[in-house]
């Protein structure tokens, strides 16, 4: 007999002390090592959800509950996919009996009296398809978590990818990587705010770094220039939107999608005279109006080698002026309930002093 066999967890319910320790000298002597044992049929379910039983041994007649009683109710109170089987042991060896037992759960039925090499070999049996189907379900369960530590690794890798491409973006445009992570930051907080769930927020905070990627494909002499753009630069800069949301196209994953979404809208306004596509109010997607205004903030309140960083007050009454205009009204008011919040970011991932210095110089 196999080892796991021989261990298996067998539980014993008959009312009668006689019947339960002949069954359990049986097992004993067939070499099973792991016998447990009950008279009282209202204490089965508690005795099966404790120690996990692979088999039970179940007799029909007994006080308080009878075998069938006790099947139901392990029935409804068993929380695994699959109860362990039950082989009754009854004395009752009517076809309707039979028929009754097999209906309300049992795998198997043995008449008493019994031979014993016959029921040892139900037991057996039983034994070995519950042993069978443990060991699977084991191996399932070792599958599935490595089918998510892979997957794990692979949204981790791609994560990692997709910051610092939105990082390349903003050196390009003499931005730095905290300003990345503080408007990122910024924005799952607004739009937790305003109501996104917090499996929606954690995958804005990793998709608003994409935010500017398409000045990947702007030219360095309109990208960096230091005085303002004439109309046809301007002209051409307006098209870093549409070159991010193609970079971004062609893939369904959640992440690339909300990022291309945010990289076509967060230079829409909310009077509609924004671009590319002059869209409106709530026809902007809300992550496109969450990090328009994240981004602006921490823009603004950031010193840059062209301008110095502007304070949080000055900030705030241009996002105030523009609320109507460049905001929706209702981000501006969440914005500033909770403005202490997002100074405590802004403070948490302030720039090194060094890279200051030479910002400055």
């Amino acid at each position: 007999m196999d080892i796991s066999l021989k261990t298996a967890k067998i539980l014993v319910v008959d009312d009668e002390g006689a019947n339960i320790m002949l069954l359990e000298q049986i097992l004993l002597n067939a070499g099973y090592t792991n016998i447990l044992c009950c008279q009282d049929a209202r204490q089965v379910a508690r005795i099966y959800q404790e120690q996990a039983s692979d088999l039970i041994l179940l007799d029909l007649n007994m006080p308080a509950m009878s075998g069938y009683d006790v099947m139901e109710q392990l029935k409804k109170e068993d929380n695994k996919s699959e109860l362990a089987p039950i082989l009754v042991l009854s004395a009752q060896g009517y076809q309707d009996s039979r028929q009754r037992a097999l209906d309300s759960g049992a795998r198997d039925y043995v008449t008493k009296p019994f031979n014993i090499q016959e029921l040892l070999s139900r037991v057996r049996n039983l034994l070995e398809v519950q042993m069978a189907n443990k060991y699977m379900r084991h191996k399932n369960e070792l599958l599935e978590k490595e089918v998510q530590l892979r997957t794990m690794a692979l949204h981790d890798s791609r994560l990692q990818i997709v910051r610092r491409l939105g990082r390349a973006a903003e050196y390009r445009d003499n931005e730095t990587g905290l300003h990345i992570i503080r408007m990122s930051k910024m924005a799952a907080l607004l739009g937790k705010f305003a109501g996104m769930s917090d499996s929606e927020a954690d995958l804005l905070l990793n998709a608003a770094p994409m935010h500017d990627i398409g000045k990947i494909g702007i030219p360095d002499y309109i990208l960096l220039k230091p005085g303002k753009l004439d109309v046809e630069e301007f002209k051409i800069m307006k098209t870093h939107a549409l070159i991010g949301a193609d970079i971004l196209s062609g893939d369904d994953c959640e992440l690339l999608l909300m990022a291309k979404e945010i990289a076509l809208s967060h230079h829409e306004k909310w009077d509609g005279s924004g671009y590319p596509a002059g869209l409106k109010e709530e026809s902007i997607p809300l992550v496109g109006r969450v990090t328009a205004l994240a981004d602006v903030f921490d823009a603004l309140t950031s010193k840059r080698p062209y301008k110095n960083a502007w304070t949080v007050q000055d900030a705030i009454s241009l996002i105030q002026e523009q609320s109507g205009k460049h905001f929706d009204p209702s981000l501006v008011k969440l914005f500033i309930k909770n403005l202490p919040e997002f100074i405590e970011i802004k403070e948490q991932y302030a720039e090194p002093k060094e890279t200051d210095s030479k910002l400055a110089g």
